[in-house]
C-alpha cells in the first residue's frame, strides 16, 4: 500500500492508456512525537481509503467481466518464477476453446507484452513506474483497451512481487500463485498472505528438480500450514509437463463460474 510499498512516490504511473496518472502524495510534517503519531493515524486512514476505493473498483470489474462472460485469472509470483513463459506455453498449446487475452503488469518496458503477442494472444502492457502491484483501476482501463470479447479468458500477469499484489482485489475469478523449485520450499511460510489467497499454486520449473535442492513434501507442508484448500499443480513451462492438468483445472473453474471452457 502507499505507506509500505513505494506507491506514494511522486513519479507518474504509465499504465498503457496514453495518460500519466499521479499517484497519491502524502505530506508528513516534522514536529516530534505528536506529529509522528498524527502522521501514522493519517497513514492508516489513507491506506483504508485506498483499499476501500480499490475494492469498489474491483466490484465493478467483476460485474463488467461477468456481464461479458469473461473469466479473469490473476497470476502472481516473485520475479523470475516463470509466469510469462507459462502464459506463452498455455497460449501456444491452446487448441480451440476460449480466446485468451493478457494484461501485462511490470514497472517498466513492454518486453512481456511483446512476448505474449508473439505467442499469438492480444496483450496490453501496464507499467506501474515505482508501484509494485496492479490495482483495480489499472485493470479496468486495460480491460477496456483490450475490448475483451464475450466468452473469453483474460490473464492478468501481476508485477513480480510476493507481498503487495496479494492485498489488492482486481475483480478476478481466481488467483494463481506461480512458485518455482529454484526459489526453495519455504516461500509459503515466508510470504503467508500471498499463498493464503491462492486458489491454486503452480509449482514451475520441475524439470530442474535433479539439479536443485528442493523438497516437495516440505513445500507442501509449508503451504498446507497456511492454506489447506489451494490446488497444487506441478509443471515445467519450458517442456510442457503438467500443462494438461493445469488446463483441466482451469476448465473446471470456468465451468463453475458459469462459462464454457
Amino acid at each position: 500500500m502507499c505507506a509500505t510499498c513505494g506507491c506514494s512516490d511522486t513519479n507518474p504511473i504509465h499504465d498503457g492508456s496514453g495518460h500519466d496518472h499521479e499517484p497519491h502524495r502524502e505530506h508528513v510534517s516534522p514536529g516530534g512525537p505528536s506529529a509522528l503519531h498524527d502522521s501514522r493515524r493519517s497513514t492508516i486512514s489513507i491506506e483504508q481509503d485506498l483499499l476501500a476505493h480499490n475494492d469498489a473498483m474491483a466490484h465493478d470489474n467483476r460485474r463488467w467481466f461477468a456481464e461479458r462472460g469473461v473469466f479473469a485469472m490473476n497470476m502472481l509470483s516473485s520475479p523470475g518464477a516463470g509466469k510469462t513463459t507459462l502464459l506463452e506455453r498455455m497460449i501456444r498449446d491452446r487448441t480451440g476453446g476460449r480466446p485468451i487475452s493478457v494484461i501485462e503488469g511490470d514497472q517498466a518496458t513492454d518486453l512481456d507484452a511483446r512476448r505474449i503477442r508473439a505467442a499469438g494472444a492480444r496483450a496490453v502492457q501496464v507499467n506501474t513506474g515505482t508501484g509494485c502491484h496492479l490495482d483495480a483501476a489499472m485493470v479496468a482501463r486495460a480491460a477496456r483497451e483490450l475490448d475483451l470479447s464475450a466468452d473469453s479468458t483474460v490473464a492478468i500477469e501481476n508485477v513480480g512481487n510476493l507481498v503487495c499484489p496479494a492485498l489488492f482485489d482486481l475483480g478476478e475469478n481466481i488467483r494463481l500463485v506461480v512458485a518455482s523449485v529454484t526459489e526453495g520450499e519455504d516461500k509459503p511460510s515466508k510470504y503467508p498472505h500471498m499463498f493464503r489467497v491462492a486458489d491454486a499454486v503452480v509449482l514451475n520449473k520441475t524439470d530442474l528438480l535433479p539439479h536443485v535442492p528442493f523438497d516437495f513434501d516440505q513445500f507442501l507442508s509449508h503451504l498446507r500450514s497456511i492454506n489447506r484448500r489451494a490446488s497444487v499443480l506441478r509443471v515445467s513451462a519450458t517442456l510442457g509437463d503438467g500443462l494438461d492438468a493445469l488446463h483441466r483445472w482451469l476448465c473446471d473453474r470456468i465451468r463453475r463460474s458459469g462459462g464454457e471452457p
